[in-house]
């Protein structure tokens, strides 16, 4: 059984009208990216490459695209914010991975299998490097501020999941202030730092920041559902990954929280202890669906993205507002 099947149908989005008008500015951010991930260290670009070359839909970088532009912006100001966005973005991949100890990342053995976690930590941490020196090459110390911040928060936001990965009592609460910081954080970041590099009042900016925000939460919802509803196949990374780890995740917590007495020494031993047998994600699959608590991290997921939406409100119904709805009804109804 999978998301499509358990689940009651939602409004299809689509980000292809996005890409298609961020089309010339990307190829823009692109070639920075290929650019300042050059280095006289040969393992450094043969590292990011292998990450950054692997596809991905670059949404962070879109998001500061598209809230320049759809804030008046018609200079290349944002270009350079949209590719320290997309470092920052990658190496965090690369430190979580090591972190984690995943096995895939987009499709592809993860970086740390192959050059090793000393190495990809490194690499993620030259990345850093490069996102700040193009800020400063901003001249925007507001951008500066914004994309700081949100490093800090990231990093915030991956201790306290470390710290509470396991735990089964960890409440709803608790759970979405980890994800706004560890995730949600840099969408609202990549909006807000295109919003200033366009120069509009604070009301615009806000609201650019909210949408990214409400669009970062609705989007590490649903990657945390498709652990349990997804397949490897359109994933890029193995399904069950959360479990295997004895992650906490929403749809494991409200499943915890719908299960009785029987299927508790389940949950503990093989998420709380972690001796899992092969056939236990089967079971966990089934009892998170069963439950009703994918449906759930899904429903919660699509008020994020109508939240999202409305935030949009603010500014005038054309192309590139239309294709930042589409983006948030594309991260509650995709696969992948």
């Amino acid at each position: 059984m999978d998301a499509a099947t358990a689940t009651l149908p939602r409004k299809a989005g689509s980000v292809d009208r996005l890409v298609r008008l961020a089309e010339t500015d990307m190829a823009g951010v692109n070639r920075l990216i290929t650019e300042r991930m050059q280095s006289d260290v040969p393992i450094i670009p043969a590292l990011a490459e292998h990450l950054i070359a692997a596809g991905g839909k670059r949404l962070r970088p879109l998001l500061t695209v598209a809230a320049a532009r759809l804030a008046g912006s018609d200079n290349d100001h944002c270009l350079k914010l949209a590719a320290a966005v997309e470092f920052i973005h990658t190496a965090t991949l690369l430190h979580d991975d090591v972190v984690d100890g995943s096995a895939l990342r987009r499709g592809k053995v993860a970086a740390h299998l192959i050059w090793g976690g000393a190495q990809s930590v490194l690499v993620g941490d030259f990345l850093f490097a490069r996102a700040f020196e193009l800020m400063v090459e901003t001249n925007s110390m507001k951008a500066l501020e914004i994309l700081a911040r949100a490093s800090r928060v990231i990093a915030e936001g991956e201790v306290m999941q470390l710290m509470r990965s396991h735990d089964l009592n960890l409440s709803q609460a608790l759970y979405l202030e980890i994800i706004q910081a560890k995730t949600a954080e840099l969408f609202a970041a990549a909006s807000e730092a295109g919003a200033v590099s366009a120069g509009v009042d604070h009301a615009q900016t806000d609201a650019l920041k909210a949408y990214g925000l409400q669009l970062g939460l609705a989007f590490q919802l649903v990657d945390d559902a498709l652990d349990y509803g997804g397949a490897t196949e359109t994933l890029g990374k193995n399904a069950g990954d959360d479990f295997r780890e004895g992650k906490a995740t929403l749809p494991l917590l409200l499943a915890i929280a719908r299960s009785g007495p029987r299927e508790a020494e389940f949950w503990e031993r093989a998420v709380g202890r972690r001796e899992q047998t092969e056939a236990d994600f089967r079971r966990a699959r089934e009892l998170i669906i069963g439950t009703g608590a994918l449906d759930a991290t899904l429903d919660l997921a699509t008020d994020y993205a109508d939240k999202a939406k409305a935030a949009l409100a603010i500014f005038p119904a054309n192309e590139w507002r239309g294709a930042l709805e589409d983006l948030a009804d594309f991260a509650v109804s995709r696969r992948a």
